[in-house]
This record gives C-alpha cells, structure tokens and sequence, in this order.
C-alpha cells in the first residue's frame, strides 16, 4: 500500500499537518480509481475523513478533561438489564434542553443500577455540543476543596466550578458532611441556581439529604434549590455489576 503514495506527497501531507490521512489514503485513491471519482469529490471525501478524525480527537481530550470516563456512553449502555425508568424522560434529556433551560438532573436508585452510566453519557453528549463540563465524583470533589484552602487556590478552583455549563457530581449523600463541606455544597447550588445546570447521582432522596449536612439551614436552602431546579430520573432494579460477577472456570 505504501508504494502507492509517493514521498513528494507524502512529505506534503505531513507538512500540512496531514499525515493522519496516509493509513486510509491507498483505499481511498483504489476507491476514486475504481469509481472514478471526480477530483473534487475525491477531495472532499479525503478532507470529510480528516474534519471527522480531528472532531472524534478533540472530543476525546476535552472529555478526558472533563473527568468523563471514554466507556460510559450511551452505545455501551445495555438495554436488557432488568431496570426500569422513565425512558420519555431520558430521551428528553438526551436533547440537552435541560442545559439551555439551566434546569438541573437528579438520577437516582440503588446502587449498580446505572446512575454513574447515565450522567457520564449525558455529559459525554454536552461536550459533543460544545458545552463546558466538569464531572467528579462528590467525595472527590469535597476532598480537593478542602484541600485547596491549603494553596490558596480555593477561589479559583470555586470559580471554574461556578462558571462551567455543566457540573456532574457523582454518588452525593454517601455520608454526613461538616460543615465544610456543607458550606461549599451550598455555595455551589447557590451560585449556580438558574445560571447552570448539575447532573448529580445519589442513592438517596434529596428529602434524606437534610440530615447529612452540618448547618439545617443551609442544607434546608440547598436542597430547596436544587430539588425544585431538577428533573427527577429514578431507576429501579437489581444492580448490573451482579452479572459482572467473575464466575468459576470463566
């Protein structure tokens, strides 16, 4: 295949930034030839390929970034598990509107029924739309403030997490929160009620959320917020990672 592809335009390629087209090229010149495509139908199937390739790539880092796992999309997610939910519900959410609205998402159920799958498939889908997205699990991103009073970059680690169009906290309510956590949980849904949209996961109700907080009235205002903000998908069902179970002889 090599010897199709001349080194005079091989080094053009490359110096035009192009080099990503040489694996594909040869099949692609035998397909012009064999069809005998016009030269500017030729032309724009090679440049197609190339605006689709850097499209795939520049999806993948700023999903990378976004702390989205590449596994968790909705072609990975598997429609016979023995879940139930509102599927109207999730096709609307598929559309995105939610973040045009500033609405937020709450997905709830119990554990391995899927939650963590869905939120990262929705933000998977924001970033293909161009959205700004910060997904990090709830116990993570408590941990990494605190930490970051220590280097005084408190501030604009808060600010990035204002400012991005969708923030996705996974597994929130595990456990009690002090009350700095608590005060930075309510800085969060305070700042960004109505201007930006979250996606949180939790296995608990927002109305068991209330214990779990520090301070009664800021978990009281905080849940408030968010609760009358959200669309409510809730899953129901055994957990999947039951059929993942390592069998004996497998």
């Amino acid at each position: 295949m090599d010897r199709e592809i001349s080194v005079d335009l091989r080094r053009s390629l490359k110096a035009l930034r192009l080099g990503k087209l040489l694996p594909t090229l040869p099949d692609r010149l035998r397909l012009a030839r064999e069809r005998k495509l016009d030269p500017e139908d030729f032309l724009l199937t090679l440049l197609t390929d190339e605006i689709q390739r850097r499209d795939q790539h520049r999806h993948t880092l700023r999903a990378l970034e976004a702390g989205l796992l590449p596994d968790l999309v909705f072609d990975s997610w598997d429609r016979g598990t023995d879940v139930t939910l509102n599927t109207g519900l999730l096709e609307e959410l598929r559309t995105l509107k939610f973040l045009e609205r500033h609405h937020h998402v709450l997905i709830a159920g119990p554990v391995g029924v899927g939650k963590t799958m869905l939120a990262h498939s929705l933000g998977h889908l924001a970033v293909l739309r161009d959205y700004s997205v910060h997904c990090e699990s709830a116990e993570k991103l408590l941990h990494r403030l605190k930490a970051s009073r220590l280097d005084n970059s408190y501030e604009r680690e808060l600010r990035r997490l204002r400012e991005v169009d969708l923030l996705i906290i996974d597994d929130l309510a595990l456990r009690p929160m002090d009350a700095r956590e608590t005060g930075d949980l309510y800085e969060l849904v305070v700042s960004r009620h109505r201007k930006g949209s979250m996606i949180v996961t939790s296995n608990r109700d927002p109305s068991e959320w209330l214990s779990l907080f520090s301070d009664p009235l800021q978990a009281q205002s905080l849940v408030d917020r968010f609760s009358n903000n959200a669309l409510d998908l809730v899953i129901e069902g055994p957990s999947y990672r039951r059929r993942q179970k390592p069998r004996s002889g497998v």
